[in-house]
């Protein structure tokens, strides 16, 4: 259950820094997991200081804070700046047949 729990709140993690601000029962539905593990998830990121919870209209929302935003942002960065050096290089094309 524990690795289940961490693997959702990566899932979560990446989920709020492409989507950003997400209802709590709509972010449990989009990840097609249960609400029990994805409150466990989002408690387990709380408690790293990763997120904010916000309410509105008596509706619970909960977005990345700002570092860990800037954090997912410089990943999909670093990712983009990979793909397209293996690109420019000739990698991850398929060899051609003799």
């Amino acid at each position: 259950m524990k690795e289940k729990v961490i693997e959702t709140a990566g899932k979560a993690w990446r989920f709020l820094g492409q989507h950003g601000q997400t209802n709590v029962s709509q972010l449990a539905k989009s990840l097609k997991e249960k609400d029990e593990v994805v409150l466990q998830a989002l408690g387990w990121l709380a408690r790293e200081d990763k997120i904010d919870y916000t309410v509105k209209n008596r509706r619970t929302f909960v977005s990345l804070v700002e570092a860990e935003l800037h954090a997912f942002n410089t990943v999909v960065y670093h990712m983009n700046e990979q793909i397209a050096a293996n690109k420019g290089s000739g990698n991850g094309k398929p060899k051609a047949k003799k």
